[in-house]
């Protein structure tokens, strides 16, 4: 088993970011490790049990390029809204954080074919998705990813939570051979990070979004 860092849950937690400028695309990542990561995320819970998820591991290069080549125009599209998080203005204290994250995300943007290994994680889907509320199967996935991510942080690698090639989910779908009832949830791009002392991040006062016994 990989050496872990010597984080304690609260730090693990709390530091645990999303990594891009700081991804180590020059140093290669085994399966390995991955598979130690995803054995932890298989750890998560999943609606009655089923554990309906799938993990799609790309190392292959020309996978990857395919793969970051629909990122990247899925980000160009994303750039120009107004969603775009160096659109947004705030404070001058969080309008500076945006703007790194603006840079950031600019990066990985323009790098993710570089990063050595892309994980998809993916669920299968008895039905077509519903047009209402779809927490019930996403939350039997997303907390899989986020242990994932956690794992990979306590073995010193990096990653960031990215969606927007779900724009072109079809035709990744295709360029893997995914089958059609298996949605793809999230897309993590893996490497060892550039340093691993990562700290808390900013954030709003709890008692913004802290709401008891009602709104």
């Amino acid at each position: 088993m990989t050496d872990l860092l010597p984080l304690g849950p609260d730090e693990l937690l709390t530091t645990t970011r999303s990594v891009r400028k700081r991804l180590d695309l020059d140093r290669p990542v085994s399966l390995e490790v991955i598979r130690e990561c995803l054995e932890v995320a298989l750890q998560a819970p999943s609606a009655s049990n089923v554990q309906g998820w799938h993990w799609i591991v790309v190392t292959d290069p020309d996978q990857r390029k395919a793969i970051a080549d629909y990122y990247r125009q899925a980000f160009d599209a994303y750039r120009n809204s107004p969603g775009y998080a160096g659109s947004k203005k705030y404070d001058d204290a969080r309008n500076a954080t945006q703007a790194r994250v603006a840079s950031s995300a600019e990066y990985l943007a323009e790098t993710m074919a570089d990063v050595p290994v892309l994980v998809i994680g993916a669920i299968f889907a008895t039905e077509e998705l519903p047009s209402a509320n779809q927490a019930g199967l996403w939350g039997s996935l997303l907390p899989a990813a986020w242990s994932f991510q956690l794992a990979a942080r306590a073995r010193g690698l990096g990653s960031a939570w990215t969606t927007l090639h779900l724009q072109y989910e079809k035709e990744i779908s295709e360029l893997l051979g995914i089958p059609p009832r298996v949605r793809q949830g999230v897309l993590l791009p893996v490497a060892y990070t550039k340093g691993t002392d990562f700290k808390p991040a900013p954030r709003q006062p709890l008692d913004t979004v802290l709401h008891v016994n009602g709104w």
